[in-house]
């Protein structure tokens, strides 16, 4: 009798590519994770991994398996969900994947929301960007995902993810407000390319925003002064706010800064997606379901019944 414990080791395996990286995502030593999966090897009987240089490589055999366990996992997961289903009180543990922005503007009312209506359930949060929390979400280490994409840059799709849209974000140019003391320079600035000569803020290397950002000054007619690097959106503001920089921001990120910011229309009215994400096979889970449908039942947000993605054309004509 295979074990599917072992069985999920191999699977991670798979995904993950290194022994490393399967102890560290699953809490568990290297030593330990090589020793279960070769008690995994010796039960059944055949070859299922083979080094290559420093490498480890599953065999076509191995390759079986992991899509067996996949099957497994889900007829698991599907049957947990009946089961919670059939109870009178939604309860247990949903563990929630946001990124910044949703974090900031958009959990806090709706987890106040369900410690009132759902007293029994708890909700796990942590911030993560985006492709990795996808990523960990197709793998099961978080239930619901909020993620982003932007423009010309659709987030990773995994054919075990349901994705609907929550909202669609305008982005602006944001600047200082007009009169502060030496932001002449800014105050000047009515369309993208006025913004040729002054500093920008963006967000680090491989961020989809700051190539989104990128390319849109290049079609613009201008290479950006990208001074300052920073994940923190927070961080964006105060260095606009203050004059020291410019900066493309998502009015989830404008909303609460009219005071402090003046924005600029950009070419084509560019807006990112912003959508949730979860497993079908957890999709009659009623904590998952209550969790995600009081994101999309907020202010402003799309249904979730009707709202189901896939990267459009429509998600793509703005920047290459």
């Amino acid at each position: 009798m295979l074990e599917l414990r072992r069985l999920r080791l191999l699977r991670e395996l798979h995904i993950r590519g290194t022994i490393a990286e399967v102890a560290d995502a699953l809490s568990y030593s290297p030593s330990s994770v090589s020793q279960q999966l070769s008690q995994l090897e010796a039960e059944t009987g055949v070859e299922l991994l083979r080094r290559t240089g420093r490498t480890l490589k599953l065999t076509p055999q191995a390759q079986i398996l992991v899509a067996h366990t996949e099957e497994l996992l889900d007829s698991m997961e599907r049957a947990e969900a009946d089961l919670s289903a059939a109870m009178s009180t939604v309860s247990g543990t949903v563990r929630l994947a946001v990124f910044q922005t949703a974090m900031l503007r958009l959990m806090p009312p709706a987890l106040r929301e369900l410690r009132t209506k759902h007293p029994n359930l708890r909700v796990e949060m942590s911030q993560q960007e985006p492709a990795d929390a996808l990523n960990e979400t197709s793998s099961r280490n978080f239930d619901l995902v909020v993620a982003e994409q932007y423009a010309g840059h659709s987030a990773p799709h995994y054919g075990n993810l349901d994705r609907r849209v929550l909202t669609h974000d305008p982005i602006r140019l944001a600047l200082p407000a007009r009169g502060g003391a030496g932001n002449a320079e800014f105050d000047r600035v009515h369309h993208l390319e006025h913004a040729n000569s002054l500093p920008w803020v963006v967000e680090p290397d491989g961020a989809a925003s700051r190539h989104w950002a990128l390319q849109a000054c290049r079609l613009a007619g201008f290479e950006p002064d990208l001074r300052y690097e920073t994940a923190d959106l927070q961080a964006h503001v105060q260095l606009v706010a203050s004059g020291n920089a410019v900066a493309m921001l998502p009015e989830l990120v404008l909303r609460d800064q009219r005071h402090a910011l003046r924005t600029v229309d950009l070419p084509g009215a560019p807006e990112r997606t912003i959508f949730t994400a979860m497993r079908h096979s957890s999709a009659q889970s009623p904590a998952i379901r209550a969790v995600r449908k009081s994101l999309h039942a907020q202010p402003g947000m799309s249904d979730a019944s009707n709202s189901a993605i896939l990267a459009t054309p429509a998600d793509f004509d703005t920047v290459d």
